[in-house]
C-alpha cells in the first residue's frame, strides 16, 4: 500500500463493507482513520482488530467483515493465487455457506466500486438460463447461493407479494342489514337521533378479520442463510395483517416490536441488536417451553396460525420437545413448520428433533427460495378445514 494513502483505502473498505451488508457510514470512516493514527499501525493482526472494533457491531458481520479484510487487503503477487482458491470448480454442500460469503464480499469490492475486476468464466449456472428466464432463475434459488445484488432484488419482491384473503369469523359483531342478531345499542343510538322516534331495528353479524400469525424463527448457524430472508418476508407480513416475532437460538426474544419500524432495513437492524445469541446453538425444546410458559395466553388468545422456522437439528431432542411441541398444536388454529431442509429430494425424517416435531404438525413445508414463499401465501388462504395436512 503507497505511503499516504492509508485515508482514501479506509474510505474504500469501508465502502466494500457497506456494499456488502453491513451498517457503515462516514461516521465510522472517519472513526476508523482517527483509531489508526491513534493506535498506530503496527502488527497485521492489530491492524485487523483496530478495523474490526470499528467496523463490526453484530456478531453475525464478523464472517463478512473477515472474507472483506483477507480480500482487500492482500498482496498484489498473490491475488491469481487466492482467487483461484477462493473460485473452486465443485463446491462440497459444507462449503456453500462460505462460498456464497465469498461471492458477496468480492461483488462488495469489485462491482462498481473503484477499478473493476478482471472478467471471470462464466459459472454453469448461466447454461441454466439458456432455457428459463431471469426471473424464474431467482423464484427457484435458494437463498444460500444467493448473491447480494439477487438478495436485494429477492427482498423487493418479498415486499410486494399478496396475502389471499383468508378471513375468518371472530367472536366480535360487525354492522351487518342482515345480521341474525339485534343490535339494541345501534339501534337506541339511532333512536335518540331522531327524538325517539320508531326506526327499524339494526341488526350485527359476525365481524370477519384474517386470522393473526405468530412466528417461531429459528436463528441458530445452521439457518443464518434463512433467516434474513424470513424477517424480510415477515416484515411484509406485518404490514396487511398482525403479526408476532419471536426468535429462538439457544433463548427465546421477542422481536415483535422491532419488527414494527416502517423501514426494513431498520427493523433488522433492531432485531439483530435485540437477539443475542444469532448464529449460535440450537435449543428448540427449551425455547418453546419457555414460549408456552411466557407467551402463550398472550398472543395465543385469539387463535392465530403458529408459522415455526427451522431445521429441526435439536441437540438435546427428548419427550420434552415432543410435548411442548403437542401444547403448543393445541394452542393455535394451525401449526405450519417451514423447514430449508425440505429442498433436499432426498430428504428423509431420521434427525431424533425432526421425528419428535414432525407428527404435531399440520403442514410441513420447505422454505428456502422465493417460490417457497409464494406457495407458503397461497397456503395460508387455503380452506384448511377441509384440506388436512400436507407436505411439500
Amino acid at each position: 500500500m503507497p505511503e499516504g494513502h492509508l485515508s482514501e483505502n479506509i474510505a474504500y473498505f469501508g465502502r466494500a463493507l457497506r456494499a456488502a451488508g453491513l451498517a457503515v457510514g462516514p461516521g465510522r470512516v472517519l472513526d476508523a482513520v482517527e483509531a489508526l493514527q491513534s493506535a498506530g499501525v503496527g502488527s497485521h493482526e492489530d491492524f485487523y482488530w483496530t478495523l474490526h472494533a470499528v467496523f463490526v457491531s453484530r456478531h453475525e458481520d464478523s464472517v463478512v467483515f473477515d472474507h472483506a479484510f483477507r480480500l482487500f487487503w492482500r498482496r498484489r503477487a498473490h491475488q491469481e493465487k487466492l482467487m483461484a482458491l477462493l473460485s473452486p470448480v465443485a463446491v462440497p454442500e459444507r462449503e456453500k455457506k462460505r462460498e456464497s460469503v465469498l461471492r458477496r464480499v468480492e461483488e462488495a469490492l469489485f462491482s462498481n466500486i473503484g477499478t473493476p475486476r478482471a472478467a471471470e468464466k462464466p459459472r454453469v449456472e448461466v447454461e441454466a438460463r439458456l432455457s428459463a428466464s431471469r426471473e424464474d432463475v431467482l423464484r427457484t434459488k435458494d437463498f444460500a447461493q444467493m448473491s447480494a445484488a439477487e438478495l436485494a432484488e429477492a427482498r423487493r419482491r418479498i415486499a410486494t407479494l399478496r396475502m389471499p384473503d383468508d378471513r375468518a369469523h371472530t367472536r366480535r359483531l360487525a354492522a351487518d342489514p342482515r345480521g341474525r342478531k339485534v343490535d339494541f345499542r345501534a339501534s337506541l343510538r339511532g333512536a335518540l337521533a331522531t327524538g325517539g322516534d320508531l326506526l327499524l331495528l339494526k341488526r350485527a353479524g359476525p365481524r370477519l378479520r384474517p386470522p393473526p400469525i405468530v412466528a417461531l424463527v429459528d436463528i441458530s448457524g445452521s439457518m443464518a442463510d434463512y433467516s434474513r430472508p424470513i424477517l424480510h418476508f415477515l416484515h411484509a407480513l406485518g404490514e396487511k395483517r398482525r403479526v408476532a416475532v419471536f426468535l429462538f437460538g439457544t433463548r427465546l426474544t421477542n422481536v415483535t416490536r422491532a419488527l414494527r419500524r416502517r423501514d426494513p432495513d431498520a427493523a433488522l437492524a433492531a432485531v439483530a441488536q435485540s437477539a443475542k445469541d444469532w448464529a449460535g446453538g440450537t435449543r428448540i425444546a427449551s425455547s418453546l417451553h419457555a414460549f408456552n410458559r411466557d407467551w402463550s395466553r398472550r398472543v395465543l388468545a385469539q387463535n392465530p396460525v403458529v408459522l415455526l422456522f427451522t431445521d429441526g437439528l435439536e441437540r438435546e431432542a427428548d419427550a420434552g420437545l415432543a410435548a411442548e411441541m403437542a401444547r403448543l398444536r393445541r394452542s393455535c388454529r394451525r401449526l405450519v413448520w417451514l423447514n430449508p431442509l425440505l429442498r433436499y429430494e432426498g430428504f428423509e425424517p431420521k434427525a431424533q428433533g425432526v421425528k419428535a416435531m414432525l407428527p404435531h404438525v399440520d403442514d410441513f413445508r420447505p422454505v428456502h427460495d422465493l417460490k417457497s414463499l409464494e406457495s407458503l401465501v397461497t397456503a395460508l388462504g387455503a380452506d384448511y378445514s377441509s384440506a388436512g395436512r400436507s407436505a411439500a
